[in-house]
């Protein structure tokens, strides 16, 4: 069978678990629509209550506005698919409206810059495993005092927590997730730190607009921490330099640390320059910007969130060595 369509059924039948009585909706764009067509084609022999929008059809992107149609369709729906490319604006004007409506009824699948070669890798990964692996880091770190990440390449950083603030599971089971929503394709365990200092060496993949610049194998961005708060930022591409010094100005949260997670994707073997599935490689990613604050309860939402990975990490959890250059030791 081909790969496009087990991923499609997996997305379907494990990570969103339609049945006859959901009303879907699939938003997408007319990049990415072969991909929804395929979600779309497979959701039908679940539920004939299917609604799918191509967002160029109400205007030009980006958009500013949530269509009324979408959100009248999406407030209605038990299941939503988003299946669009990332606009600059549009997360904070779509994206994450679709996420608070679609969450009221059901449940959200989040597949920004989805495309085929990620429906046929990370939405192809053994979803048993994943959960495995998933609940096992979980298990070591929703009550970590203190997690220490080194890598050769010169990232050596110590994170802190907040017992208060929630660690949050994904591992592809978007209806049994408490905030009923998740990115496809999934396997992290998350968290805002409470306090973060050191250096951060991304020379993965970066997220939000600027994965124009993925892979950042041939301009490593250098980022230093204090008290959580950037301090600076260096990079041998002076362009994607400045636009990430003018990105973190935004607002005040825009050049905290908002997150701090662990990849949980085992299946997956290299890097795509794909941020919604290279984030999912086992090892670590950060992220300036949004905490997340309704999921996670730490106070520091932003209109930014740009995530970084970090390749081949060794990552100690209080006393506790889980993985070394990127190889899972639990």
């Amino acid at each position: 069978m081909d790969k496009i369509i087990l991923g499609a059924q997996q997305a379907i039948k494990e990570c969103m678990k339609i049945i006859p009585n959901d009303a879907v909706v699939i938003v997408t764009d007319k990049k990415t629509k072969n991909i929804a067509k395929t979600i779309e084609n497979e959701c039908i022999k679940i539920t004939q209550k299917i609604k799918t929008f191509i967002l160029e059809e109400f205007g030009s992107r980006p958009l500013s506005l949530l269509p009324k149609d979408i959100e009248s369709a999406v407030r209605e729906s038990t299941a939503v698919f988003y299946m669009a490319e990332s606009m600059p604006g549009e997360k904070i004007s779509l994206r994450m409206p679709i996420v608070k409506l679609g969450t009221i009824k059901g449940r959200e699948a989040h597949m920004p810059n989805i495309s085929e070669e990620l429906m046929c890798t990370g939405m192809n990964t053994n979803d048993k495993e994943i959960k495995i692996i998933s609940k096992k880091v979980f298990n070591l770190v929703k009550n970590a005092k203190e997690i220490q990440v080194t890598t050769k390449a010169g990232t050596n950083f110590k994170a802190t927590f907040n017992p208060q603030w929630n660690w949050i599971i994904c591992d592809g089971d978007i209806s049994n997730i408490p905030t009923k929503w998740s990115n496809l394709p999934d396997g992290e365990v998350f968290t805002c730190p409470l306090n973060l200092n050191g250096t951060i060496i991304a020379d993965g993949s970066i997220g939000d607009y600027f994965h124009k610049y993925n892979p950042l194998s041939d301009y490593p961005i250098k980022i230093e921490v204090k008290d959580s708060k950037l301090t600076s930022i260096s990079c041998n591409n002076k362009e994607l330099e400045k636009e990430l010094r003018d990105y973190v100005k935004q607002d005040a949260n825009a050049s905290r640390i908002g997150e701090f997670a662990i990849g949980t994707n085992i299946g997956l073997k290299e890097l795509t320059g794909n941020l919604l599935q290279d984030e999912k490689f086992p090892g670590v990613h950060v992220a300036l910007g949004d905490s997340y604050p309704n999921e996670t309860k730490a106070p520091f939402p932003s209109k930014a969130h740009c995530d970084f990975v970090i390749k081949d990490t060794t990552i100690i959890v209080d006393d506790k060595m889980i993985m070394k250059s990127g190889k899972f030791l639990i």
